[in-house]
């Protein structure tokens, strides 16, 4: 059975959203099993993550980077890069920010780089930019225009329940989908 662990941290609520979003598109895929692990839950699950074929990370964008909950899981994670064991696997990344852009780019640019150190091979998104003429809208599925990965927006004085907005949320379904298609192809 093909594997794809999601390992996020989340803040406020919303980048876990985003997570849980990215899994349920993981599960549509049949003969993919999914696991959702916190930054910290994944720093104790070693063994998960080396048995998985893929790995998508998800970091909130604070201060123009991932956060220094996510930055921890990274750092621990020196002993696998050391020993290789997440060589040649997928890779992906999501990340949420209050601002529309709150360079949220950076952040993903930091887990493609890391993914890159570990020799991992990274999947971008596939969707064109949405709302990005006369006829879009906010509704449009990658309406903040990623190609590296899945980009959210959540109104930082709005809760978990009501932000990101349902579109950012179905992107990032559509990346876990993907993910989990190639990893299958890949790896199945």
């Amino acid at each position: 059975m093909t594997t794809v662990a999601v390992v996020y941290h989340s803040g406020y609520g919303h980048t876990g959203a985003q997570a849980q979003a990215v899994a349920r598109g993981v599960a549509k895929v049949e003969g993919v099993t999914v696991h959702l692990l916190n930054a910290e839950e994944a720093q104790q699950q070693w063994e998960l993550l080396k048995a998985a074929d893929a790995i998508v990370f998800g970091s909130p964008t604070y201060m123009g980077s991932a956060s220094a909950q996510f930055k921890a899981f990274m750092d621990a994670s020196s002993k696998a890069w050391y020993t290789r064991d997440w060589k040649d696997k997928i890779a992906a990344g999501f990340t949420t920010s209050a601002s529309q852009s709150g360079d949220k780019l950076n952040t993903l640019v930091q887990l493609a780089v890391f993914a890159a150190q570990h020799g991992m091979i990274w999947v971008g998104q596939d969707l064109l930019p949405g709302n990005n003429n006369s006829k879009g809208s906010v509704n449009d599925l990658n309406r903040l225009g990623s190609f590296l990965g899945a980009m959210a927006q959540a109104n930082a004085d709005e809760g978990a329940d009501v932000a990101p907005i349902q579109s950012d949320l179905l992107t990032a379904e559509h990346l876990g989908e993907r993910v989990a298609t190639i990893t299958k192809k890949m790896y199945g």
